[in-house]
């Protein structure tokens, strides 16, 4: 980080404490603390990229209408499973179909982009729908390291990740517009923002996105407790780090004018079904799925027939077994037992259920279940065709 970032970043840290409703979020029901939902707009087979985007819609509609606090989309390259390579537009789309939710990414990859894109990006997500927009970032590539080195036209690719910290700082001076004189970047603006405050007549926004950062490691948990930022933790994928990473958030934590005291989210992978033995089915192939990619076979989310007829080797079938050890699964009452688990062991601040499943009627059932099962309110029913409350729905 260079000297003038590192001095813009303390001095933010120690004003006073900002207005953190987006951040902090509202509990409903029976539930230990606020619900979100992250959304990788997965692509099962027999599917096309529309139709997961038409699901990840009514999964914004559902999760506003049931109280959820925030809806994430996050960035993954060369994934032909995983339909969000372009959170900001994906995000904009969103942004036209609800009202009330907050959106954001779960992240944007920052070593992938320049901090001005990013900056304008957001700023113009936060002009579409003022107050509801998050900006996660995060400091790997989110695809395999060929790809990376396609999108970041060179193949140096632990420079980006090492330069994460001053890259951080830039893309948090570009959204407050306050590059100090002498920087080189003093007479660039990332526009909207604030400099059209500034301009004759100018009005602006009182919003700007918060800035969360993302990790399964303590990189991230680190930095973002140094600087006082929300940190949200993939569990979900990084299980054995959680704890530890969290510690290490909350011991490294200075009070900043963003945050007075640690706010720690985790994304935990869960699924819930009217019968457990169908929730197996369906995390089955999302486990074969994971296997697959890690592999370096990635495709679409098989069907749970496919995978109930895959030969599993030993090594695949202990890795099934490892992956779906640290998933939510089964009837809601044992998805909320196990949620409940969760917050007790790690303390977290907000849960982020990311359901993986083949079908999008399995997914947007799964969230209206475990809506049920915490007793979150019903703010309006979404005209997307969803199922009611109670009523089965056909799984793939």
């Amino acid at each position: 980080m260079a000297a003038d970032d590192t001095a813009g970043a303390e001095s933010r840290g120690a004003g006073e404490v900002r207005e953190a409703d987006g951040i902090r979020g509202v509990t409903h029901g029976s539930a230990p603390v606020p619900l979100s939902v992250l959304d990788l707009v997965t692509v099962g087979a027999g599917q096309t990229a529309s139709d997961a985007l038409r699901t990840s819609v009514d999964l914004a509609r559902l999760a506003e209408a049931r109280g959820f606090h925030r809806h994430w989309v996050a960035e993954h390259h060369s994934m032909p499973g995983v339909a969000s390579s372009s959170p900001a537009v994906i995000l904009a789309h969103l942004a036209a179909h609800t009202e009330r939710i907050r959106l954001g990414s779960g992240g944007v990859m920052l070593p992938n982009h320049a901090p001005l894109v990013i900056a304008e990006q957001f700023g113009t997500l936060e002009a579409l729908a003022p107050g509801r927009i998050d900006l996660g970032l995060g400091r790997a590539p989110g695809t395999d390291g060929a790809t990376a080195a396609a999108l970041r036209r060179t193949d140096r690719l632990n420079e980006g990740a090492d330069d994460f910290p001053q890259q951080l700082a830039e893309l948090i001076r570009f959204l407050d517009d306050d590059f100090p004189d002498g920087h080189h970047y003093h007479r660039i603006h990332a526009v909207p923002g604030p400099v059209q405050a500034t301009s004759p007549g100018g009005v602006q926004s009182p919003h700007r996105p918060p800035v969360w950062l993302l990790g399964s490691s303590g990189f991230s948990a680190r930095l973002a407790g140094m600087l006082g930022l929300p940190f949200a933790f993939a569990h979900h994928f990084s299980a054995q780090n959680t704890i530890p990473a969290l510690d290490l958030y909350r011991e490294s934590f200075s009070p900043s004018d963003v945050l007075d005291e640690p706010y720690a989210m985790i994304g935990v992978s869960a699924l819930a079904t009217e019968d457990e033995k169908e929730a197996r089915r369906q995390v089955l192939a999302a486990a074969l799925n994971m296997v697959r990619l890690r592999t370096g076979r990635p495709g679409l989310v098989p069907t749970p027939e496919e995978a109930e007829a895959h030969p599993f080797s030993p090594m695949e079938q202990e890795f099934v077994d490892s992956w779906n050890a640290n998933v939510v699964y089964g009837t809601p009452d044992e998805v909320r037992a196990g949620l409940d688990d969760l917050h007790k062991r790690t303390g977290a601040d907000e849960l982020m259920i990311t359901a993986n499943a083949h079908s999008g009627d399995v997914r947007l059932r799964s969230y209206e279940l475990i809506a049920d099962a915490y007793g979150l309110p019903t703010t309006g029913s979404p005209t997307t065709g969803l199922p009611t409350t109670g009523s089965p729905t056909t799984s793939a």
